[in-house]
């Protein structure tokens, strides 16, 4: 049965990203939306999270984490970030992207990495001082949901590993003290030649060539990377030799996406709650809805419909973090709830504009925003296309084409 409940350092944290939702997040969202830039890596908020240790909390969340025997010591990461997730993406999905931490490099890190490789990586969140983040570069001009098809060629020559390459969409890359770098030894071999590097800022030839313009949520950088001659130490291969020559390489891969994409599922329910919460304030300002009139009839049914779609959205995400923590297999479910969540939660945000009618369309309001917002869940980490390729894949047994 899936454990729903919150542990006290859950509890705390939800109460924490609170109080800086509202009095940072969401005013911070709406004025770099306005602007239409990134909020700069030095910014005043970046350095409050973390003296109050925001960053050290997110990044201990790919460790083995205990509760008073809640959990019995076993591992809550991906169930912490679903919580994460939602609460953030609340307040603004924007926002908590640019928040600092090891982001989507987390994930592989845990995995993945040796215990060497964490500390050196994960121990900078703990400065207090500082803000630090890590990013993640899978995505390719040409290869994106389908990331067996990635280009970025590795060699190694001398004790080193050279990449050559290009990557996309790769969010925090141009603050990042570190990225990892999906490449292939050979193309040809499909996902038998994938490899994980951690890059560190400064490398010569990894190279920011844009930071992407976006419709939306622009408080946080996307990033087009190349690669020319990027020389990377043997021991920044992620995990080392013996993940790879075991062919466990491209697999910890996909458990890395299997935990993170309920996250990015939660976030657009956390979007969908914003815009519920929003909309039943514009109600109360603006409608009587207790008159008996068809068209209030019609509002009472559409928001209590993207209420529905936000509980069920919310479940289908516990249950796949929750399988990830417990270190079962969990590709359908987590597949479930990326294909599910974003697709009801652009839907949920466009009833709320139906409800809210010419003032919901107006880009001064919060809820056109949201609408532009809401739409990159559908594509990051996988399109709902491809998810629901993978549900019927593993539902009916279907051969994956490179099988």
């Amino acid at each position: 049965m899936v454990d729903f409940t919150l542990t006290k350092e859950d509890k705390k944290l939800l109460e924490m990203i609170r109080f800086l939702g509202e009095k940072y997040m969401r005013p911070l969202g709406i004025e770099y939306d306005k602007k239409g830039e990134p909020i700069p890596p030095d910014h005043e908020f970046f350095k409050f999270l973390a003296q109050i240790g925001y960053q050290e909390r997110v990044a201990g969340m790919g460790r083995e984490l205990e509760d008073s025997g809640k959990t019995g010591g076993e591992r809550t990461s991906a169930r912490r970030a679903v919580l994460i997730g939602e609460e953030t993406s609340y307040w603004d999905r924007g926002v908590a992207v640019a928040l600092p931490g090891p982001g989507l490099a987390g994930p592989p890190l845990s995995i993945l990495g040796t215990p060497e490789q964490k500390e050196k990586y994960l121990s900078i969140f703990k400065d207090r001082e500082n803000p630090h983040w890590g990013a993640f570069a899978m995505t390719e001009p040409g290869a994106g949901s389908d990331v067996a098809r990635i280009k970025t060629r590795c060699v190694k020559k001398n004790g080193k590993w050279i990449i050559n390459g290009q990557k996309a969409f790769c969010s925090n890359a141009d603050r990042a003290d570190f990225i990892v770098v999906w490449a292939t030894v050979d193309p040809k071999i499909g996902r038998a030649g994938h490899r994980a590097f951690v890059v560190e800022k400064g490398t010569p030839g990894l190279i920011l060539t844009k930071i992407e313009k976006k419709m939306g949520l622009s408080a946080y950088s996307s990033c087009s990377l190349t690669l020319e001659d990027c020389e990377v130490p043997e021991e920044n291969l992620l995990g080392g030799e013996k993940v790879y020559e075991e062919k466990t390489g491209f697999k910890s891969a996909m458990k890395s996406f299997n935990a993170t994409r309920p996250t990015i599922a939660a976030m657009a329910i956390g979007i969908a709650r914003a815009a519920y919460d929003w909309v039943q304030d514009f109600i109360k300002q603006n409608y009587i809805i207790s008159r008996p009139i068809p068209r209030y009839q019609k509002i009472n049914e559409n928001i209590a419909k993207v209420r529905r779609y936000i509980e069920v959205g919310r479940m289908l995400c516990w249950k796949a973090a929750w399988m990830a923590d417990k270190g079962m297999e969990n590709i359908v479910e987590a597949s479930q709830a990326k294909a599910f969540c974003p697709a009801v939660a652009q839907e949920a945000v466009s009833l709320c504009l139906d409800v809210m009618q010419d003032a919901g369309i107006q880009n001064d309001n919060y809820v056109e925003k949201l609408y532009r917002d809401v739409k990159a869940l559908d594509i990051v980490e996988g399109t709902g296309q491809i998810q629901r390729v993978i549900i019927a894949r593993r539902l009916f047994g279907l051969p994956s084409e490179d099988s």
